[in-house]
């Protein structure tokens, strides 16, 4: 069992080498794109919710 840990553990290590990281320029380039995106679509979810609850509240209520 342990010699399968250690087996393991290597292959991690390995494979974390092959791993191309980002520059710090792409994690902050990504990072801002991911915001935007997120804010976007939470201003175009609360405006339809809004709108919805203006038209439960004209209609229904």
């Amino acid at each position: 069992m342990l010699t399968r840990i250690v087996t393991f553990l290597q292959d991690v290590r390995t494979e974390m080498r092959k791993v191309t990281w980002p520059t710090r320029a792409q994690t902050l380039q990504y990072t801002i794109v991911v915001i935007a995106i997120s804010l976007g679509v939470a201003a175009f979810l609360g405006a339809w919710d809004y709108v919805f609850t203006q038209i439960l509240n004209r209609f229904v209520l």
